[in-house]
């Protein structure tokens, strides 16, 4: 078996090593040359792509592939794989899966209700009305290839060098108060595993919210992450006043609670981190 990742990055290498360690072999993409040299490094087939025209290395890299995981974000001007990559997927042949990684942002502002894949998309933003835009665009292109496509609708992602006690120890981490805020999370693992009981039970046409059980306000987890080491945490500080960057300010203009019932129900995924709490003390430096 041989998976191939658009975008070879945190989720996919995670993905990777699980499969590799069973015996499969993996290839992908990375945007620049210091990616590539790290992927290289584990010993890892990959090439350059950033959205730009088709590259032979990528053409030579995707024969053979049984699996292809795509984790590139679409732009205004759509999804780059199907842009450029299409026709080749097509023609590949050997394709028995494919997983789209997209993003509970498609659901936009819901003010804190639960929603499950059932609930209409309601993007707010250009970012997720490309989004929801490439999510159809791969579900069209599974049903006129029947290639079985699955779309996984991640909430927000933390893991070893990307949780709260990273930021925590850079001094960068904030507590920002919006009354009524909450945010899914889910641990790079549990993504993983999701990712991997699909691969074991495809589903064509299938949609999947991957998140923990508990949704949280930001500046709840923060502060646990804070006491958990012994650190005064940083001073909460009121959404009107926080001086955001336009995209984190995006992600607080929603918010809504990700019912995640289907990827235990239907893939018997037993998620390892339930909660923040258990992943922060697996983070726990």
């Amino acid at each position: 078996m041989r998976l191939f990742a658009f975008g070879f990055g945190y989720c996919a290498q995670a993905l990777a090593a699980r499969l590799v360690a069973q015996g499969w072999t993996a290839a992908g993409t990375a945007r620049d040359e210091p990616k590539l040299d790290a992927l290289r490094e584990h010993r890892y087939e990959a090439a350059r792509f950033s959205g730009e025209a088709p590259d032979t290395a990528v053409d030579r890299l995707l024969q053979g592939t049984t699996h292809l995981l795509h984790s590139i974000p679409p732009d205004a001007r759509g999804d780059h794989v199907l842009a450029h990559y299409r026709d080749a997927l097509a023609r590949l042949g050997t394709l028995q899966w494919v997983g789209y990684l997209s993003t509970v942002g498609v659901y936009g502002d819901q003010q804190g209700r639960w929603v499950d894949e059932d609930t209409p998309p309601k993007p707010n933003s250009t970012r997720t009305e490309a989004r929801v835009a490439a999510e159809k665009a791969w579900l069209d292109f599974g049903a006129e290839t029947g290639v079985p496509v699955h779309i996984f609708r991640l909430a927000g992602i933390y893991g070893p060098g990307r949780s709260v006690f990273d930021k925590l120890n850079a001094g960068t981490a904030r507590r920002i108060n919006k009354k009524g805020q909450v945010f899914s999370r889910i641990h790079v693992d549990d993504i993983a595993a999701a990712l991997e009981a699909s691969i074991a039970r495809p589903r064509a046409g299938a949609i999947y919210n991957v998140a923990d059980d508990e949704p949280a306000a930001p500046g709840d987890v923060v502060a646990h992450a804070a006491g958990m080491i012994g650190v005064e945490p940083p001073p909460e500080i009121d959404f009107e006043d926080a001086d955001l960057p336009p995209m984190v300010r995006s992600f607080y203009e929603g918010s809504r609670r990700i019912g995640n019932a289907r990827i235990k129900s239907e893939l018997g995924v037993k998620l390892r981190y339930p909660t923040f709490r258990e992943g922060l003390a697996a983070l726990k430096p």
